[in-house]
Formats: C-alpha cells, sequence, structure tokens
C-alpha cells in the first residue's frame, strides 16, 4: 500500500517537474525570440518614455536586421553587460550624424561606422549616449520598443521623436 502510495506521488511530482520545465522552455524562447516587458527608469528618453513606464520590447524586428532611424531599442549598456539602455536610434551605419550636444556653438559630425548604430536619448539634456560613448555595435540591441503598456493613460504605440532631428536620406526611402 505504501510503495502504490510512493509511487503515486513520485509519478505525479514528475509530471509536474515536467511540465515546469516544459513550461519554463517555452517561457524562455517567448521572451528570447518574440519579445518582452520592460520598466524603464532614468530620465533620458523623456517625455517619450518617464520613470516607471512598462514597455514591450520585441525581438523579432533586431533579429531580421530591421532596425530603422527613429526606432526606440533596448540595448546592452556599452559600460555594463548586466545593465540594459533604452534610446533611439539616430543614425545606422554610414549615416552623417551630429556628435554635438545641444549647447555646443559649432556642430561637429561623424559617419556611422558598418555593423554599429548611433543612439540618442530623447532628453538630449539629459542622457548617456552616442554623444558621449560612440556609436554602439548592432549586436548589443536586444529588441525594438513597440508599445507602451503603463500607465493606463498612455497605452499605445510610441510618438516620433520629439527633437525632430531625424534625417530621413534619399537611400532611407528605397
Amino acid at each position: 500500500m505504501q510503495v502504490e502510495m510512493f509511487r503515486s506521488v513520485l509519478g505525479k511530482t514528475l509530471g509536474f517537474v515536467g511540465y515546469t520545465v516544459q513550461y519554463g522552455c517555452i517561457a524562455h524562447c517567448a521572451f528570447e525570440y518574440i519579445g518582452e516587458f520592460v520598466v524603464c527608469s532614468g530620465p533620458s528618453m523623456e517625455p517619450t518614455i518617464v520613470n516607471h513606464d512598462i514597455v514591450f520590447c520585441e525581438r523579432m524586428t533586431r533579429q531580421l536586421c530591421k532596425i530603422q532611424k527613429g526606432d526606440i531599442i533596448i540595448a546592452k549598456s556599452p559600460f555594463d553587460p548586466n545593465m540594459n539602455i533604452c534610446k533611439r536610434v539616430m543614425g545606422l551605419e554610414g549615416d552623417k550624424v551630429c556628435t554635438s550636444s545641444p549647447s555646443d556653438l559649432f556642430k561637429a559630425h561623424t559617419y556611422v561606422p558598418k555593423g554599429q548604430v548611433w543612439l540618442e536619448g530623447d532628453n538630449l539634456r539629459n542622457s548617456n549616449d552616442s554623444r558621449s560613448y560612440g556609436p554602439i555595435p548592432y549586436a548589443l540591441i536586444r529588441g525594438r520598443v513597440c508599445l507602451k503598456l503603463w500607465p493606463p493613460h498612455s497605452v499605445g504605440t510610441l510618438s516620433e521623436s520629439p527633437t525632430r532631428r531625424i534625417i530621413k536620406t534619399h537611400s532611407d526611402s528605397d
């Protein structure tokens, strides 16, 4: 009788562990290849994204190499691989970008190297971005932010850059 009860409990336990592992694998694949929910912090993307906003970051665009100028992305920090950054793509490889801060009297420009992107926060006066650390490798991009989910009054797609500094070139329309 005890052996049968032990087998029953063992069978149910192993079944539960099996389902847990299966669902864990499915969740991992979903977060790794489809997208994830991200709680944002810091002032660099204000007013588009403010402290404690929750956004959905999809991964498919990045995997298909379809990131475009104007997209808001989540990327690994170029200084700390345990930290993510949220910035707007202002330049892709080959693009000429302004490297100056808004207060600089003379404007400096550079070209974005192959395999890299130029990132800036929407809050130019309070953002540590490519203007201070340069372009980052495309491989650091984790995904594209496509929806704001919290707070409830601002749920929806994200607006274009409030600075309107994104310049589309002729090759962008091809």
